[in-house]
């Protein structure tokens, strides 16, 4: 019987991590009630805590990729690893809104080590262009499966257990990570590079964290003066990394790689689908459980179609994207996305399920093209800086999607309700009803008589018109950047040149990783 060569068994490790990433960023939505009851937050402490993992993923992914080229992408890798699951037993027993905050912080910053290390060193692990495809699918599946299945994992744990249980699946998988990664996983670094300049990282830091938390903000606040200073701060301070970068010898982010038109056409096909994605599932979720009545145990399970059609289409993706050229395959999977965007804007169960599969299918090959090609389009030994742009590409895109397209939904919501709310709705349950549809659903609960059931009608049918409206909308998005990134790669491009790199300090348990 043939042996699996370490590199595979090597990816599987790979995938943990990124499986459990992608769980992280939904599974604590559902534990808020219970998270509720027992530490008591304040408004804008449980907005912290929801966001403050996300801003700190992408304010410190391109340091954290970055420091990998430059002292070895393995070694940042397991010591993220380390601090993931200390963080996350901190979070499980965190005992105040506080606490638990400052944790949820620190298990961003160790995120920000994990996607970019994984991503490059993938790039280093396999060189022959198929097998690299294969692995970029397996790779990808972890991620896109396990943002599909959190739901249901969060309510298969709050059903038995506390809310802190959903922050104790990180450390078995950091553990599996730290124990086996020595000895699966080789170390990659530039030989050649520098110093990690100080100066860029602040300022890298300093523009990502402005520019999502001002788009974040106009989501939940809508245009102010915080949501208008944070994105001036962020631009100001993204001019000024950027002029840094263009004068230093040695730059954190070598700016250069945006003059590959794959590199840049491929970066923003991902930014699109995110766009549309963000827009899409803020409002399927809250569908499924406040308009339909599901449990989050129900509506992960009616969320398991789209996981296993992701599954599928990234496993097949190789063979398409292997046999057509790229402005078939980004058109046409681009142009799948946008039909499952719009069978889920007729609304009702089956519509959005069956819709969610649509989409799942049409991201696979979509997905995998871009990041295959944003990763070698940069030669090998930027692969972690380039990983990090494009995991740094996707947040941008996924906050965009859920504040713009969150916003507009929301005015919508607003606006339905002004118009059908019953009379007999009094001012203060009619203000907390207008600030969403969760705020609708629990004023309704406590309202006596017919108003209860009449303000719920209304919430309900104002919510599904923003779902509709809003998943029309990202269809629209989808299908214009299906047109445009198919005129763009019309013609085959050449292929940016090669640079070979060598391993260094692999150690001899792992010097046939690539063989």
């Amino acid at each position: 019987m043939a042996t699996v060569p370490r590199r595979w068994i090597g990816l599987a490790v790979l995938t943990l991590p990124t499986l459990l990433i992608s769980i992280d960023m939904t599974v604590l939505h559902l534990a808020i009630p219970q998270l509720g009851a027992d530490l008591d937050p304040s408004a804008d402490q449980l907005l912290w805590i929801l966001d403050i993992y996300g801003f700190m993923i992408a304010g410190f992914l391109i340091s954290m990729g970055v420091l990998g080229d430059r002292i070895g992408r393995r070694k940042v890798l397991l010591v993220g690893a380390g601090a993931f699951g200390v963080a996350s037993l901190l979070a499980a027993y965190s005992t105040s809104a506080e606490m638990l905050i400052v944790s949820r912080a620190l298990l961003g910053v160790a995120g920000a080590t994990l996607m970019p290390s994984t991503m490059s060193l993938i790039r280093n692990m396999f060189t022959d262009d198929a097998e690299r495809t294969k692995a970029l699918a397996v790779w990808m599946a972890g991620f896109m499966v396990g943002s599909a299945i959190g739901p249901l994992v969060g309510g298969l744990l709050l059903e038995f257990f506390w809310w802190g249980s959903v922050f104790l699946l990180g450390v078995p998988v950091m553990a599996i990570l730290l124990l086996t990664g020595p000895f699966l996983l080789p170390e990659y670094r530039d030989p050649e590079a520098g110093r990690l300049d100080l100066p860029s990282a602040v300022l890298s830091l300093g523009t990502v964290l402005s520019l999502i938390y001002g788009i974040k903000r106009v989501a939940t606040h809508g245009m102010d003066e915080t949501v208008a200073v944070s994105i001036a701060a962020g631009l100001v301070l993204g001019v000024a990394f950027v002029r840094r970068q263009r004068r230093l010898a040695d730059p954190m982010i070598d700016v250069r790689l945006f003059r590959y038109r794959d590199f840049s056409i491929s970066l923003a096909s991902l930014m699109v689908g995110l766009v549309a994605m963000g827009g899409v599932m803020l409002f399927v979720n809250q569908y499924l459980q406040l308009v339909l009545g599901l449990s989050p145990l129900e509506a992960g399970l009616w969320m398991l179609p789209q996981a296993a059609s992701v599954l599928l289409s990234t496993q097949l993706a190789p063979r398409v994207t292997g046999r057509f050229r790229p402005a078939v395959v980004l058109t046409g999977s681009m142009s799948v996305v946008a039909v499952g965007a719009l069978m889920i804007s007729v609304a009702g169960l089956a519509w959005v399920v069956v819709g969610l599969v649509v989409m799942g299918v049409g991201f696979g090959p979509w997905v995998l093209l871009a990041i295959d090609r944003i990763i070698t389009t940069a030669p090998p030994e930027r692969a972690g800086a380039a990983s990090a742009i494009s995991e740094t590409g996707q947040e941008f895109g996924l906050a965009a999607g859920m504040a713009l397209l969150g916003s507009l939904g929301t005015a919508i919501y607003r606006g339905g309700l002004s118009d059908s709310l019953p009379a007999a709705v009094p001012a203060a349950a009619e203000s907390a009803a207008r600030e969403s549809l969760a705020g609708a659903v629990e004023t309704a609960g406590r309202l006596p008589g017919a108003a209860g059931a009449e303000l719920l009608d209304a919430a309900r049918d104002a919510f599904t018109t923003g779902l509709q409206v809003t998943t029309l909308i990202s269809a629209a998005i989808v299908a214009a950047g299906a047109v445009v990134i198919g005129l763009l790669t019309r013609n085959e491009q050449p292929p940016a040149p090669e640079v070979t790199l060598s391993p260094v300090d692999v150690s001899p348990e792992t010097s046939d990783v690539l063989t």
